[in-house]
């Protein structure tokens, strides 16, 4: 089974910082899963939410500060005062952290809530100008960013996310060429889904932290999990069913 390190190695890091993924990257797994918002002087920086207060001594939307602006904000000491003085990274940062390595970069692009105009083309440049467009897997809730996106480079692996309804599979598929499901663990017993399984379309389920959750994906057949702990995580699937 596939393990991603949801936004790096989030239970031991703070998330979605260049130290998550520097761990992450250590890691003998199949990827790490990040997120990418654009700031307001349109730059690429990687952070789950649509505001700074979360994840941050700051607080604001991420579209209303330049890069410089976000830089000055503490994005590590929420977690623990290990990590004071993390930075907000930019797509490009965490790309060049995964260049040389055997790992897949699952990009999600949060315009699912906002609307960031331009934002494909530009994460496609970004994975482009690194040549990883064969380790790059592209997801989002926003289904038309991710039809978009394959339009741009359909040798891009794509993936829409879905939290709870699925529409009919078969019907969906006509209309959407993905090539792999990415769904929430409540979502993953529902009909469309175990029929996706069945007809060998890459299902990956979010956000799985504990042995339970594993051995029914794994009685399911899932391809892969998203998971805080992956070293956990690794550790537990090697083990025999």
């Amino acid at each position: 089974m596939q393990i991603f390190a949801h936004r790096g190695y989030s239970s031991k890091y703070p998330e979605n910082t260049l130290a998550a993924f520097q761990a992450a990257a250590k890691l003998d797994i199949t990827g790490v899963e990040l997120d990418v918002h654009l700031t307001k002087d349109r730059e690429l920086v990687v952070i789950h939410d649509e505001k700074i207060n979360r994840t941050s001594n700051g607080k604001g939307f991420v579209k209303d500060m330049t890069l410089k602006e976000l830089r000055k904000f503490d994005f590590g000491s929420w977690f623990h005062k290990n990590f004071r003085g993390e930075k907000i990274p930019t797509l490009a940062e965490v790309l060049d952290l995964f260049k040389d390595t055997h790992h897949k970069i699952n990009i999600e692009l949060k315009s699912d809530k906002l609307i960031y105009p331009g934002l494909e083309e530009m994460v496609l440049k970004e994975v482009e100008n690194f040549r990883l467009k064969d380790r790059v897997i592209i997801s989002s809730f926003d289904h038309e960013a991710v039809k978009r996106m394959v339009g741009l480079a359909p040798d891009i692996e794509s993936a829409p996310l879905f939290s709870y309804s699925i529409l009919n599979m078969k019907w969906y598929r006509t209309l959407f060429p993905a090539k792999a499901l990415h769904v929430a663990y409540r979502a993953v017993t529902r009909r469309p889904v175990l029929e996706a399984i069945k007809a060998g379309i890459p299902v990956r389920v979010y956000t799985i932290n504990n042995k339970e959750q594993v051995e029914v994906l794994r009685h399911l057949g899932v391809e892969g999990i998203f998971t805080d702990c992956p070293e956990e995580m690794n550790e537990m699937l090697k083990q025999p069913k």
